[in-house]
């Protein structure tokens, strides 16, 4: 039998730097899963610590020891064990039955079965786990280990822990505890599944795959590992209607059982095909036992449970969905370096890519709903490969297997990030049971494409001053290069590892030499600006991105700052990065003045994150095949904060979001420097060839035409073709006046010779029309000017609104339609305003003054101009998101010091 155990616990503080009001309260309910955090949170002991500065005045719990108890009924059925299964602790725990002492834990992302049997009683027994200060354990346990570099004010490379649980450049540092994961109790007789690893192959059209099956007996210890004794086993697993049965005797406790599907149907990263999945079923029943008796409870972390088993002998049962497909990773030599390729089914995938981190900082809260909704948007933004990132978690279950359903590929972190590691015990223990553990755990998912070791350490240790600060300690080298790639090789052989990223496969070359293997680009950002992403040639940019602020609805949520401003006190509490505001500053200014109103700061800022997502995107893909792929930096937040993400912690889509999916478009045409002049690359990442004649077009601001030719281009599927504008195309008269159009189908490219601040964009002049439909409204917008990057800001006037497109750059004449999706009844004279319906232009024009903005007059089809001749008048004080009498306190200073990211 397998039940949960999530019902009736509480929570106290038992030691620690408790304020008198919890003291005071006493256990209080807990969920299980959870965290102290929100279970003090639910009951009103604490403010929400995403809030203003509450994560400052919350220090305490994570300086504190917690106590969780519960009671568990056990009634007699039958069982020869029973064993308590913990999907996970967070971290330092005790647990106890009945006041005994059963396990002690020091680490996240295991899972433990702990051996109950002798603990338990018929009858209630009480069921607690205390947790010690992670932060004062990993404090001690630095010291023991021999201090070594990271890049936060808690060693958190001194516990298996969340690395960014402790803070990081972008999520807070609130240190929690509590059962974070699913707790079981499982009683069992004669024997039950321990593991199950399917390794699948495929080969001329035939599926094999491999079923790695371990068993426990009850017979043969109480240790909770795999082991011998009692009598003979019948293993049967079956998929798409073949089945294979063997019998392990006595002294055995595994066996491999081979299944093959013929004709079997692939499955493809999205883009490239479906994604087929297969039942297999695997069961275990005594040795007497007739074939059909076995049931199909699932036990361990391989699968869910799904009932319990039959009567008679069958003993346990497992049931997971596999995918068949073949995937290497190509990193051989070439004229250029090395190349750096995901290889699926024999076809080379560029990849498009976002880096995930914990999606809470609460993960527990991260319910399959709220990934199937984060991976939906992923797949919106055209990505097909998602990182999970090493200072993060292995995510649960659900993550991968609705990654599976999307054909969005997986490339997972071991979680060691921008540190020194100890290579001896106790570590070293708890390193090689996690990675067993997540390794065979993982193996039944086909979007799974790569184990990678680390995040930047490799590159630490080059670059960073490790080896004096070190000065001959361990510091995780063994763990890249010996210990994960031979647990990979035992335990998920047919999958790629690397050691870390960035990486070079060759070890005398630079951890982040750009012409060998993957690489991480953080001067851009630091430094130089994103149109420096054009100097670059990576083989594969594995980690690159641009900050923007929260959307307006999440950050008027997140801090009551009045005013607000780019650096009052909430602001600067939800801004985590080394000088960030100075770079958000020195980013923006090559190509705006700085606003001076809160409003135009933060559109300032979105659009220029925006821009900064699109250039580099754009840019790498026009690389290929030179380079094979594109991971942006980050895909999502775990709370409100100024970040790099493109979907924010509320789980809004930022412009720069939008971005995102107009670079990681099927069909890409995109302008590029090309020496002196421009080049068109069109990118074809689609099955059917691309021809046709691309319609070039230098125009003037007014839409005249200057000089105009066509280029013939066949782009054939999976490839990228570059051509030279001619150079009276490509060479501006005027260089703050004219626009070049590269077009071809209704995929465009549109490149300003001349930056904003340098350009003559005039005041937008547009004309709108909001009809309410089912379910939201549309809005179509007419440009009587050239209008830039034209984005509609509807969570300013209905914080649910999700608009379907953005950044939409008009010639006069033309018009863009978007479609709304809101159940509140909208003044359409709202989303028309100045504040909601923004530009590029209104940032430019009527600067130093504040901009003039869009007119929502009526527009004369025929002449695309207003009815009214009266001159536009200065934008009044709007209802939006802030006044124009809030003005902006800008960062003065450069950051001269290396500032790795992330």
């Amino acid at each position: 039998m397998l039940r949960t155990l999530h019902d009736n616990w509480t929570v106290r503080p038992v030691a620690g730097p408790v304020p008198p009001q919890v003291d005071a309260a006493g256990p209080v309910p807990a969920t299980v899963p959870g965290t102290v955090h929100t279970d003090l949170l639910a009951a009103g002991l604490i403010p929400d610590p995403y809030l203003d500065d509450n994560e400052r005045l919350l220090g305490w719990i994570g300086l504190t020891d917690w106590r969780y108890e519960t009671t568990v009924e056990l009634r007699p059925d039958g069982h020869d064990r029973a064993e308590l299964v913990f999907d996970g602790l967070d971290t330092v725990a005790r647990v106890e039955v009945n006041g005994r002492t059963v396990a002690e834990t020091r680490n996240m992302h295991r899972t433990y079965r702990i051996d109950v049997t002798d603990a338990l009683r018929t009858g209630t027994n009480t069921l607690a786990v205390t947790f010690s200060s992670a932060v004062r354990y990993a404090d001690r346990a630095s010291l023991e280990q021999g201090a070594r570099p990271h890049v936060n004010h808690h060693p958190y490379n001194a516990i298996r822990k969340m690395a960014c649980n402790f803070g990081w450049d972008w999520g807070p540092d609130l240190v929690t505890a509590g059962i974070w994961r699913p707790v079981r109790l499982h009683t069992w007789r004669t024997a039950r599944l321990a593991t199950i690893r399917p390794v699948v192959q495929v080969e001329d059209g035939r599926g094999t795959v491999d079923v790695h099956v371990d068993v426990v007996r009850a017979g043969g210890g109480h240790d909770g590992q795999v082991s011998a004794g009692g009598g003979d086993l019948r293993v049967s697993a079956e998929i798409a209607g073949r089945e294979v049965t063997t019998m392990l005797p006595a002294d055995q406790t595994g066996t491999v059982l081979r299944l093959a599907v013929d004709d079997v149907r692939l499955w493809w990263p999205r883009g490239h095909g479906g994604q087929p999945m297969y039942d297999l079923t695997v069961r275990l029943d005594a040795g007497d036992a007739p074939g059909d008796a076995a049931g199909s409870a699932t036990t361990g972390r391989t699968a869910d449970p799904t009932r319990e088993p039959a009567a008679g002998r069958g003993l346990d049962g497992w049931t997971g969905r596999i995918g068949f497909r073949t995937l290497r990773l190509d990193t051989g030599a070439d004229e250029h370096g090395t190349r750096f390729a995901f290889v699926v089914n024999d076809r080379t995938i560029f990849v498009k890519g976002a880096n995930w981190i914990p999606d809470d900082a609460f993960p527990h809260r991260v319910t399959r709903a709220r990934y199937a909704d984060r991976l939906d948007q992923a797949a919106d933004a055209g990505v097909n490969l998602l990182r999970v990132w090493g200072g993060g978690i292995y995510e649960a279950d659900d993550f991968y297997a609705e990654c599976d359903a999307r054909g969005i590929l997986v490339w997972q972190d071991f979680l060691f990030s921008c540190a020194a590691y100890s290579e001896e015990e106790p570590l070293r223990s708890e390193v090689v049971a996690e990675a067993r553990d997540n390794i065979t755990r993982l193996t039944v998912h086909p979007s799974l494409a790569l184990w990678n070791g680390c995040n930047e350490n490799l590159w630490g240790y080059a670059d960073w001053g490790w080896p004096e600060r070190l000065d001959g300690r361990t510091w995780g080298h063994g763990y890249y290069t010996q210990t994960l790639p031979e647990l990979v090789a035992e335990l998920d052989p047919t999958r790629p590892y690397t050691p870390g990223s960035p990486w070079s496969p060759h070890p005398d070359r630079h951890p982040n030499d750009p012409d060998h293997g993957s690489t991480h680009d953080w001067e851009v950002w630091n430094r130089l600006g994103y149109t420096a992403y054009r100097r670059l040639r990576p083989r594969f940019a594995a980690e690159y991105g641009w900050q923007g602020p929260p959307t307006w609805a999440t950050l008027r949520a997140a801090l009551s700052d009045e005013p607000l401003t780019p650096e009052s006190p909430g602001m600067l509490v939800h801004q985590k990065a080394a000088e960030g505001n100075v770079k958000l500053t020195d980013g923006l200014l090559p190509h705006f003045r700085l606003p001076t109103t809160m409003a135009d700061w933060h559109w300032a800022m979105s659009l220029n994150q925006a821009r900064a997502v699109r250039t580099g995107v754009e840019y790498f893909r026009s690389l290929s095949p030179h380079c094979a792929g594109s991971v942006l930096w980050q895909l999502n937040d775990c709370w409100p904060v100024v970040s790099w993400a493109v979907v924010d912690g509320a789980g809004r889509r930022k412009p720069a979001f939008y971005a995102l999916r107009q670079a990681h478009a099927d069909r890409l045409v995109t302008v590029q420097p090309d020496g002196a002049g421009l080049r068109v690359a069109l990118v074809n990442d689609s099955a059917e060839p691309w021809t046709g004649a691309v319609a070039l077009s230098r125009r003037g601001y007014d839409g005249t035409v200057l000089a105009a030719g066509t280029l013939d281009v066949d782009c054939p599927a999976w490839s990228t073709r570059n051509v030279v504008v001619p150079a009276d195309i490509a060479t501006a008269d005027k260089a703050a006046s004219e626009v070049l159009i590269a077009q071809i189908g209704t995929a465009r490219a549109v490149w300003f010779f001349a930056e904003d601040r340098h350009s003559d964009l005039p005041a937008p002049i547009v004309a709108g029309e909001v009809r309410r439909e089912d379910g939201g409204y549309t809005v179509t917008v007419t440009a009587a000017t050239i209008v830039r990057d034209l984005t509609l800001l509807v969570d300013t006037v209905d914080p649910a609104a999700v608009v379907d497109d953005a950044l939409r750059t008009l010639l006069p004449g033309e018009s863009v339609t978007w479609r709304v999706t809101s159940d509140a009844d909208l003044d359409p004279d709202v989303l028309l305003s100045p504040t909601v319906l923004r530009c590029a232009n209104q940032l430019v024009e009527g600067v130093p003054g504040r901009p003039r903005s869009a007119d929502p007059r009526p527009v004369d089809p025929q002449s695309a101009a207003p009815q009214s001749a009266a001159p536009q008048s200065a934008a009044p004080q709007s209802a939006g998101p802030q006044s124009a009498a809030e003005d902006l306190i800008s960062g003065t200073s450069r950051d001269s010091s290396r500032n790795p990211r992330p």
